[in-house]
């Protein structure tokens, strides 16, 4: 893809947009099936970089992966053991979601392995993961005192069960603990201050784990092999469905109907708020695949009022923070975010580059230690924005430029990360994105 995308403010979007595989679940598939002992086909499966981070680990771990011509990834595993010494570093890319959920499983194996990432993934906080993973008996090692990547995760000489209670709500936290306790002797148990996004759970229980939620406890209780099921559908990412939510809700005369988007509750808080705010949504078509709801979103332009997003539901929207702060620019009133500090440990500091790239916009921002304060509506002007190499500020650059006055992006192909081909998609609705150059071959993990 080009150094530098334009987008200029475009038509009303209207038809129907295919929503890629969910980045989340797109990971724990991957992971599930490689400790499984046949072969999974999965389908829908996010070919952007971060899961294809997961892929390249899982390879080289002895799983057999192969691709086939209509798109689907069949995964064949050694069983719950029978993962292989890695002969190389294991490289994350820039996913904290594989080099988390990996710390889990590589720690209870009985080998040696070293996991490291990119520039931004090697700055951004691991201690949170390997405090309760060292409790279990699993033995990491990571620089400046096991804070951050590179990691070192030696042979695991005995996996015990524990009951953690996690300061926040993580998935990713709470994901590493559940996969280690696969290996553990006794059940182990996470809990949490909110309920955090179920995935994890949810796909355990699919693989036929034993798995109990009260609460906002989960209990798992390990022993035996995994029995998956022979395929598995993911569905549509619903943070990737924001950014068509949000522009098509504040460009007039838009509609869309968006196809196979994930409804699991733990990930609807961008729903709820934009609801909140005024959007006119519709659910249509709800379904389950593997125990994940899934449904068709259908939304109309509409106009905004302002709102209050609080601590409380932040496990549900935290990564829809960006796009929901171009929605707030076009509401009527104030918009106060709070309770998003996790924010400020991303890919970047998202506050700060939210505050910072809006103005060059023309938008007034206040930026707090947890959050955002917004007063609209703002007419947004044209401007030369930075991605930061971080997808959901690019993407929200993107649909803040498409609704107000233009926005020219640099490095705009950190969208590769969970969205390759959103700009491709935004210039067929809008017909409004210039200096598009982008290499289909890019679009795949091999």
């Amino acid at each position: 893809m080009s150094k530098r995308v334009t987008v200029r403010p475009g038509r009303a979007l209207r038809g129907e947009v295919f929503i890629p595989g969910d980045k989340s679940i797109s990971h724990r598939a991957v992971m599930l099936a490689g400790l499984a002992q046949k072969p999974v086909i999965i389908r829908n499966f996010l070919l952007a970089a971060d899961c294809c981070s997961t892929l390249e680990c899982m390879r080289a771990l002895g799983v057999t992966i192969v691709s086939q011509p209509d798109g689907d990834i069949v995964i064949t595993g050694n069983g719950l053991r029978g993962l292989k010494e890695p002969n190389a570093v294991l490289d994350a890319g820039n996913s904290g979601t594989t080099m988390r959920l990996m710390s889990g499983i590589l720690g209870g194996q009985s080998f040696f392995s070293i996991m490291t990432g990119d520039n931004s993934l090697r700055h951004r906080p691991m201690g949170r993961v390997i405090q309760p993973l060292s409790q279990m008996g699993c033995r990491i090692k990571g620089r400046q005192q096991d804070k951050y990547a590179p990691l070192a995760i030696l042979p695991a000489e005995r996996i015990k069960g524990i009951s953690y209670a996690s300061p926040v709500a993580s998935a990713q936290i709470k994901s590493a603990v559940l996969l280690a306790g696969l290996y553990a002797e006794e059940p182990t148990s996470v809990s949490e201050p909110v309920k955090s996004r179920d995935h994890t759970e949810l796909m355990l229980q699919a693989f036929g784990v034993d798995i109990r939620q009260e609460g906002t406890t989960v209990t798992i209780y390990p022993g035996k092999e995994l029995d998956p099921p022979d395929v598995l559908e993911v569905p549509g990412d619903i943070s990737s469905a924001a950014f068509w939510l949000v522009a098509a809700t504040i460009v007039p005369g838009s509609e869309l109907y968006l196809r196979n988007v994930g409804v699991n509750p733990t990930r609807t808080g961008i729903l709820d708020v934009l609801r909140a705010m005024g959007a006119n949504i519709t659910v249509v078509n709800r379904r389950e695949s593997a125990g994940e709801l899934v449904a068709d979103l259908v939304v109309k332009s509409a106009d905004l009022v302002g709102t209050s997003i609080g601590a409380d539901i932040m496990p549900r929207l935290i990564d829809e923070i960006p796009v929901l702060a171009v929605a707030a620019l076009a509401a009527k009133g104030k918009t106060v975010i709070a309770g998003a500090e996790e924010l400020r440990v991303k890919e970047t500091d998202r506050l700060k580059a939210i505050a910072q790239e809006f103005a060059r916009l023309g938008a007034a921002i206040i930026e707090t230690p947890d959050g955002l304060i917004i007063n609209g509506p703002q007419k947004l002007g044209y401007g030369d924005c930075y991605s930061h190499d971080d997808h959901r500020i690019a993407m929200s650059l993107a649909v803040a430029g498409v609704t107000g006055g233009g926005a020219s992006i640099s490095d705009p192909g950190c969208v590769a990360i969970s969205y390759p081909r959103f700009f491709e998609e935004l210039n067929r609705l809008t017909n409004c994105v210039e200096a598009l150059d982008h290499d289909p071959e890019t679009d795949n993990c091999d």
